[in-house]
């Protein structure tokens, strides 16, 4: 019998157990997975936490991974079995050793990519794609603040944008993670941990500000990253790691220079198979080109989930982390 990670509450990573699951025949429009690799994300730490709830009981966790096609249900057509897929969203349930998935949240896995590095990929660079393509169409000469900078999404955010020409200015907790994100296409890494962060974008934007900031980390940034931007300029905020932002009072953005603010999510830019396609695609295609590489994987077993999200809620890691069944 398979095993899956569930957690019967809300709670720290204790709450997450190793337990055997029964898992059926896919019905219409599923397929059946053998999971061969699980990426971790911080929303997966909101959903055990209860900041983001969880629909059901017994709860599952997990909303990336690749794996291999083992049954397909009723109505899908464009898979086969032995195909190897990846995913990014769709129902929680991805910390398991087998699942059903909706066959129109899947995409099929280039040879040239590996499962691993596909479960380290799919929702960080899903993300980096939609943020600097879609929520703010990066351009050539567009100066960009992204925090977090050699965390997963931000080391693939750094070098895609280095890639179409932007300046990258990037906060990160300490000198060696500076290094890792300068290495990875971040101009100016800034340790917000020794530097004021604030005066050190104003300091390398001769006082203009940034076009736009990045700013999935929340509570801990977000303040200081509405004074980093230019006026008429953007701060996308698609994460809160350090916490949830209070309100925002809209008076501030006008007294700060008639800011924009947005708050997105992956899930509704790929919301459509046309999108999610798309998406891929192009993320793909970035990764193919030698332009943007996968990011460094810290691999933990399955049965260890709960080590691998107390790792990654106190900082120890850079990159992705990876589950294996």
């Amino acid at each position: 019998m398979p095993h899956a990670i569930r957690l019967a509450e809300p709670g720290g990573p204790e709450v997450l157990s190793w337990q055997p699951v029964t898992v059926g025949d896919p019905g219409p429009g599923e397929v059946r997975l053998r999971m061969t690799a699980v990426g971790v994300n911080f929303i997966d730490i909101y959903h055990r936490t209860g900041l983001y709830p969880l629909p059901d009981r017994p709860y599952g966790l997990g909303l990336e991974g690749a794996g291999v096609i083992d049954a397909l249900g009723a109505g899908v057509t464009d898979l086969a079995v032995g195909d190897r897929v990846a995913f990014a969203g769709g129902p929680p349930g991805a910390y398991a050793e087998a699942r059903l998935m909706p066959a129109d949240r899947l995409v099929s896995l280039p040879s040239w990519l590996s499962d691993t590095q596909a479960a380290a990929l799919m929702l960080q660079g899903m993300t980096a794609r939609y943020l600097l393509r879609q929520t703010h169409e990066l351009r050539a000469g567009d100066t960009i603040l992204v925090h977090a900078a050699a965390g997963g999404v931000g080391l693939l955010v750094c070098q895609w944008a280095r890639a179409l020409g932007a300046i990258v200015i990037g906060t990160v907790g300490t000198p060696d993670k500076a290094t890792l994100a300068a290495d990875h296409g971040c101009h100016h890494p800034i340790v917000y941990t020794t530097q004021d962060f604030v005066a050190e974008v104003r300091r390398l934007t001769n006082g203009r500000g940034v076009d736009v900031v990045y700013d999935g980390v929340g509570q801990a940034t977000f303040a200081g990253s509405l004074d980093c931007v230019r006026p008429r300029g953007l701060v996308v905020s698609f994460g809160q790691a350090s916490g949830a932002i209070p309100p925002v009072e809209l008076g501030v953005l006008a007294a700060k220079g008639s800011l924009f603010l947005t708050r997105p999510t992956l899930f509704t830019y790929i919301a459509t198979r046309v999108d999610l396609l798309a998406n891929a695609t192009e993320l793909f295609a970035i990764v193919a080109s030698g332009a943007v590489k996968t990011a460094d994987r810290h691999t933990f077993p399955l049965k260890d989930a709960a080590q691998a999200h107390r790792a990654l809620e106190s900082r120890q890691t850079t990159g992705a982390i990876v589950l294996i069944p």
